[in-house]
C-alpha cells in the first residue's frame, strides 16, 4: 500500500505542479481562452496567480516532504488541502456545465481522499 500511497502522491503532485505552472506563469487571458479554463476570465489576475502559487506548493509538498523526510505530515495535510481545492474546482465547473471536468477533478479528489486517509492512517510516515 505505500507504493500506491507514493504513486498517487506522484500524480497529484504532477496535477498541482501542471496547473501550478500553467496559472502563475500564463497570462490570464490565454487561460481564460483554453477549453475549462473559461472561470478564470471571471476572476481578478492576483486570485488566479496566487492560486497558482498555492499549487505549486501543494506539488512540492506532496512529495519533497516525505522524500526528503522535512515534515512529512504535510503531505496528508496537503491531500486535505487538495480535497477541498477539487470541491471547488468541482463547483466552479459545474455551474459552468463542464461536466467533463467535474468528473476529472473527482477522481483528482479520489486521489487526495486515498492520500489523506493512507498517510494519516495505516501508512503514516510517524508511525
Amino acid at each position: 500500500m505505500n507504493l500506491a500511497l507514493w504513486i498517487a502522491a506522484g500524480l497529484l503532485a504532477a496535477v498541482a505542479l501542471t496547473g501550478g505552472v500553467t496559472k502563475t506563469f500564463v497570462p490570464r487571458e490565454k487561460l481564460a481562452a483554453a477549453h475549462g479554463g473559461g472561470w478564470t476570465g471571471e476572476v481578478g489576475t492576483a486570485f488566479v496567480k496566487t492560486l497558482g502559487i498555492l499549487e505549486l506548493l501543494a506539488a512540492a509538498s506532496l512529495v519533497l516532504t516525505a522524500a526528503l523526510d522535512i515534515a512529512p505530515v504535510l503531505v496528508p495535510v496537503t491531500a486535505v488541502c487538495w480535497i477541498l481545492l477539487m470541491v471547488g474546482a468541482m463547483i466552479t465547473h459545474g455551474r459552468r456545465g463542464e461536466s467533463a471536468f467535474v468528473v476529472l477533478n473527482l477522481v483528482y479528489l479520489a486521489l487526495a481522499v486515498f492520500v489523506a486517509w493512507g498517510r494519516f492512517g495505516p501508512e503514516s510516515f510517524t508511525g
